[in-house]
């Protein structure tokens, strides 16, 4: 046990972490050069294409010092603030983490909220200054930054590069010298902790662990203590560039097991796994349940695959237990499901997964965040309300609260101006300003989480010209003068567009929503009033003018009643199709909403 080493990388997105995995992966020799291409531990076409990590992936490696030979057990996370669920788990299976700063952008907003996570689990931080062979890197200023923030010594931090493999060797001997090696019982009962999972079409779900206390041997018979579920471990190994077999995995270690599960509920991550017949007394700690920030419709386009869509996510949340979904029906689109996110970028990823894995095509609808609300009648009950048609009538209302967030801005002095103008147009209310170096600020607000869903992320890279970083994190909520805005298509409600707003934004949104919609839905043989209201108050309209047939063409000379006997028959017809016409929303229509300001 005193060789095995369990560590994990956090950084910023586009920080370097997977082209510094891949480095290590190389310099011990656990993927040969033949078989390497960039992103190695990245197995989704979409990773590569992006550029960005989705999932953590966890790789075993040998690396021999000193005539020693060692263990580590490397786990790569993603870096953007949507996927800090998948950080949070791979903390917890760790002694050590790898703290990467880019030498040329500093340390930004979600650097330090990992670094956070990684010190609340008295993790052994090893900071390293990566990207040391570009020519905007400034060394000296971001060693600064670093040992300012975590309190280190200068000579701690080692300078790397991904791309040209310095480094790398310091890298390993300060993993073997500083992280320590993992505390456990080998000889009592079995303790591990789950923390991933994935689906594989012949063999159901392939659980990853860390084990704890014990040992798990091939054959045992296995209890999930939270759910009570028994199975028997039919094959049981270690993690390398494919998955190894083995008879025994011990204390200290991470590896998989195959147990024939079949059912995605059935694998939570954070369960503590067990033998039968000599059980743990508790539960491994220091694991807490995914909280979906963003709720959005999805609905197939074609009502027949309803079926189809819930096997996909299904087997969707196998992979990415963060995704949470529960079945709903809208007037508008049909049947369809409820989902719950951890953020805009994690909402638009699902979305292309199920198109590229399931080839399925979903309509998307505006998203939005849970609120409380608390009526007239009952005013100590409170009611989740996940989507703005579930909202009671509003003459029962007493109150409604949104959840707000602590937001952490980091960027350049000179966009101070335009971040807290984005800020307090989104009711931000700013809290502190800390000034990090000459040059770099962090800004910290609290602002309402329904502002942040729609375009808030886009805006703000766009007004400091890339170089604000952001990140949150939920503080609770308050109560708010919220009301509902419906839109109507010839008078007709359309529930997939209805938004809970604030009382002051909704005049400017409504406006918005109706010029974006006259643009979007294609004209007809009668004419469409495009309206937003809130209640019975109409606060915004728009007309589609109807295409029009010239009826007069035929009737040349003679009195000019009848033309307008031509024009009155013309008008009936139009009235009555208006009365039966249905008016369909194009799928671009949903979208639109969300990009308003562009």
């Amino acid at each position: 046990m005193k060789n095995i080493r369990n560590f994990c990388i956090i950084a910023h997105i586009d920080h370097g972490k997977s082209t510094l995995a891949d480095r290590l992966l190389q310099a011990t020799g656990t993927i040969s050069d033949r078989d390497m291409q960039n992103q190695a531990l990245d197995s989704m076409d979409l990773e590569r294409e992006r550029g960005i990590t989705i999932k953590s992936h966890a790789i075993q490696m040998d690396y021999e010092q000193d005539g020693e030979k060692y263990i580590l057990n490397l786990i790569d996370t993603p870096g953007h603030v949507d996927f800090s669920y998948e950080v949070s788990r791979s903390i917890a299976a760790c002694e050590g983490a790898l703290l990467i700063v880019d030498a040329s952008q500093g340390i930004e907003a979600q650097t330090i909220s990992n670094l956070y996570l990684a010190l609340e689990h008295d993790l052994e931080i090893i900071p390293i200054l990566n990207k040391m062979d570009l020519p905007g890197a400034e060394p000296e200023e971001v060693t600064d930054q670093i040992v300012e923030l975590i309190g280190c010594d200068p000579s701690d931090v080692i300078p790397a590069s991904g791309k040209t493999g310095l480094g790398v060797d310091k890298i390993l001997e300060a993993i073997l010298s500083r992280v320590p090696a993992p505390e456990g019982d080998p000889n009592g009962p079995l303790q591990a902790m789950i923390f991933d999972s994935v689906f594989n079409p012949f063999r159901g779900i392939i659980a990853y662990y860390r084990i704890m206390n014990g040992a798990l041997k091939k054959g045992d018979k296995i209890l999930f203590l939270n759910t009570g579920a028994t199975y028997h471990a039919d094959e049981i190994g270690i993690l390398r560039m494919t998955p190894q077999p083995r008879d025994v995995v011990k204390t200290g270690d991470v590896g998989y097991i195959i147990s024939g599960i079949k059912q995605a509920k059935e694998v939570k991550v954070g369960e503590t796994i067990t033998t039968f017949d000599h059980p743990c007394k508790e539960v491994v700690k220091g694991f807490e349940d995914v909280k979906p920030m963003v709720f959005a419709g999805i609905y197939p386009v074609d009502t027949d695959d309803f079926e189809e869509l819930r096997y996909s996510m299904e087997k969707l949340q196998l992979n990415d237990s963060s995704l949470v979904f529960e079945p709903e029906s809208s007037a508008a689109l049909g049947f369809g499901f409820r989902c719950g996110f951890l953020g805009m970028l994690h909402m638009e990823i699902i979305q292309e997964r199920l198109e590229r894995e399931f080839n399925m095509t979903v309509i998307t609808t505006v998203p939005n965040v849970s609120y409380f609300c608390y009526t007239r009648k009952h005013p100590d009950v409170k009611q989740i309300v996940n989507n703005p048609s579930d909202l009671p009538d509003p003459s029962t209302i007493e109150t409604i609260e949104e959840p707000y967030i602590k937001a952490q801005v980091i960027t350049k002095s000179e966009y101070v101006g335009q971040v807290m103008t984005l800020c307090v147009e989104k009711r931000g209310e700013l809290q502190n300003q800390v000034y990090l170096t000459q040059d770099r600020v962090e800004i910290t607000f609290k602002m309402p989480m329904a502002e942040i869903v729609f375009d808030f992320y886009d805006r703000l890279k766009s007004v400091s010209r890339g170089y604000a970083s952001f990140d949150y994190h939920p503080i609770g909520y308050q109560v708010s003068d919220l009301v509902k805005l419906d839109v109507l298509l010839n008078h007709e409600q359309v529930d997939a567009l209805s938004a809970l707003v604030h009382r002051s934004n909704a005049f400017e949104l409504g406006k918005k929503i109706c010029l974006k919609l006259k643009e979007l839905i294609p004209r007809q043989q009668f004419e469409i009033p495009i309206q937003a209201s809130i209640g019975a108050k109409i606060i915004a309209r728009e007309t589609v003018k109807a295409l029009r047939k010239d009826v007069t063409a035929k009737c040349y000379g003679g009195d000019i009643s009848r033309k307008r006997k031509l024009l009155e028959k013309q008008k009936q017809g139009k009235k009555r199709m208006r009365q039966v016409g249905r008016v369909e929303v194009p799928q671009e229509a949903f979208l639109a909403v969300l990009k308003l300001n562009d």
